[in-house]
């Protein structure tokens, strides 16, 4: 029977009316997963000899099991806006004399042969050979290796489970930055103590079944879910939820622009793809620390600009760049009523604004790392709002895919178009290109005050600027309801 399913599955890709852009898009997928397998058997390969001499009194696999618990709660954060159930329509197969175990069962069998289980393999295997090559007792690190099997397939069932839940994914956030900072400040050794639980499973080759039990666990606890709902009436029932409202009448403040901005924000909040685009923005405001806490990158560093921009405007990015799309749905509806563009041009902005006000607030505690750091966060900040706004909006108009907003965010290539490509080079290049020549030919404040200066200067003529991108998105209008009417662009 699981062959029978392959084979549907194998024949619905290859005939379905989206195949270039199927195609092309696991052709360039694929060859991103191989550039990221090859670095991890790399890393894996060296990592043993790299921690030897690194820290060489200690044991690499007793180091390695200290870092354990954070791989995997990092995977079980990671895996709730990558990994998704494997999806397989079930409806025509209800009525034909196919039982509904092995339906539950392909389902999640398919899963454990995952991408994302392949890519902890290409880094624990490579591992493991390097030890047996240095003479560590073979069937210790056999049962080491079949544990983390274990562990990563638990991860992969267990990901099934909470992914029903952003509670989960708050608890499993939160539960990862305290355990760091507890053993960052020295509070609470949680290294040592998780590394002595995971070096069990080399030290005690019986502990390796545990992991596997526990993924067997969330096996069936996935299959008596599935099982349970594979019913062609289940569609059928009929649904009573509560209603519920967010208050949002502090919005009634910005006037008459508040009707879209409350409509942009309950889009943002009831879709999956807004509302994971609101928690990576969020989240990439650690991605400064990749860059302030290395020695290569001095206080006033080029670099430090792209991280200010960066951080500043990741909302900007990832919601702005796809406008109007995200109301591709309705779009023609709404081109067909009273609506006045501007204003809806103009929510669009505020809500860019706000964002860019929040990322900055949230990106003050980089004044740790010196003064330079919130100078450069300040006026990357004004400059987003100013200038990358206005720029952002104006590419928006070029947008004529469209988007789905119950697919989840990573890996969707959906609404992705020339001007998604295009408008990285106004975004990043001109505010780096400005402050490079302004930082070596004058001074690092002059740099500074002159990136802040364009940013007032733009925010200062942004109902003028507004007015042109109005006139632009009226002349494209048509275009982009043709191309949004479109279901496989």
């Amino acid at each position: 029977m699981f062959k029978s399913f392959i084979k549907l599955q194998w024949k619905s890709f290859f005939r379905s009316s989206a195949l270039g852009k199927s195609l092309g898009v696991k052709i360039l997928m694929g060859f991103f997963a191989l550039y990221l397998m090859g670095m991890l058997a790399f890393l894996g390969s060296t990592l043993f000899f790299i921690l030897k001499k690194t820290i060489p009194n200690v044991d690499p696999v007793v180091i390695l099991n200290q870092y354990l618990l954070y791989w995997v709660l990092g995977e079980l954060f990671l895996r709730y806006f990558m990994q998704k159930l494997p999806v397989l329509d079930i409806k025509p197969f209800l009525t034909l004399p196919i039982k509904k175990s092995s339906i539950a069962h392909y389902i999640l069998g398919r899963s454990a042969v995952s991408f994302y289980n392949f890519l902890a393999l290409f880094f624990f295997v490579p591992f493991s050979v390097v030890l047996l090559i240095k003479g560590y007792a073979p069937q210790n690190v056999l049962f080491w290796l079949l544990g983390i099997i274990g562990i990563v397939l638990s991860i992969n069932y267990v990901n099934f489970i909470v992914n029903k839940s952003d509670k989960a994914l708050v608890l499993i956030g939160t539960l990862l930055l305290v355990c760091y900072g507890l053993d960052h400040f020295e509070i609470l050794p949680i290294k040592e103590h998780a590394g002595k639980v995971f070096y069990a499973l080399y030290g005690n080759p019986l502990y390796a079944i545990i992991p596997l039990f526990i993924a067997g666990g969330a096996y069936y606890m996935n299959y008596s879910y599935l099982r349970s709902r594979i019913y062609l009436d289940t569609r059928l029932k009929k649904k009573t939820t509560e209603v519920t409202s967010s208050d949002l009448s502090w919005t009634k403040r910005f006037g008459d622009i508040a009707p879209y901005l409350q409509l942009d924000l309950k889009l943002i909040w009831r879709n999956k793809r807004t509302k994971t685009q609101v928690f990576m923005s969020l989240a990439m405001i650690l991605y400064g620390l990749l860059f302030y806490t290395m020695d290569d990158f001095g206080d006033t560093s080029p670099m430090l600009v792209f991280v200010g921009v960066f951080m500043t405007g990741i909302f900007l990015m990832n919601f702005g760049q796809f406008i109007p799309a995200w109301d591709s749905s309705y779009y023609s509806m709404m081109m067909s009523q009273n609506i006045p563009l501007r204003s809806y041009l103009e929510s669009k902005a505020r809500l860019i604004y706000i964002s860019v006000g929040v990322m900055f607030l949230l990106s003050i505690p980089y004044v740790y790392f010196g003064w330079e750091a919130l100078a450069i966060n300040f006026s990357c900040a004004l400059y987003n709002a100013g200038v990358n706004v206005p720029i952002v909006l104006f590419f928006g108009s070029m947008n004529k895919k469209r988007i789905d907003l119950n697919k989840s965010a990573v890996g969707n290539m959906q609404g992705m178009g020339a001007a998604q490509f295009l408008v990285g080079i106004p975004l990043f290049g001109l505010p780096i290109l400005l402050f490079v020549l302004l930082n070596y030919l004058v001074s690092f404040q002059v740099a500074v005050i002159v990136l802040s200066a364009f940013g007032l200067l733009g925010f200062a003529f942004k109902d003028i600027l507004l007015d042109r991108i109005t006139k632009v998105y009226r002349k494209k209008k048509y275009g982009m309801i043709a191309g949004f009417k479109e279901q496989n662009s």
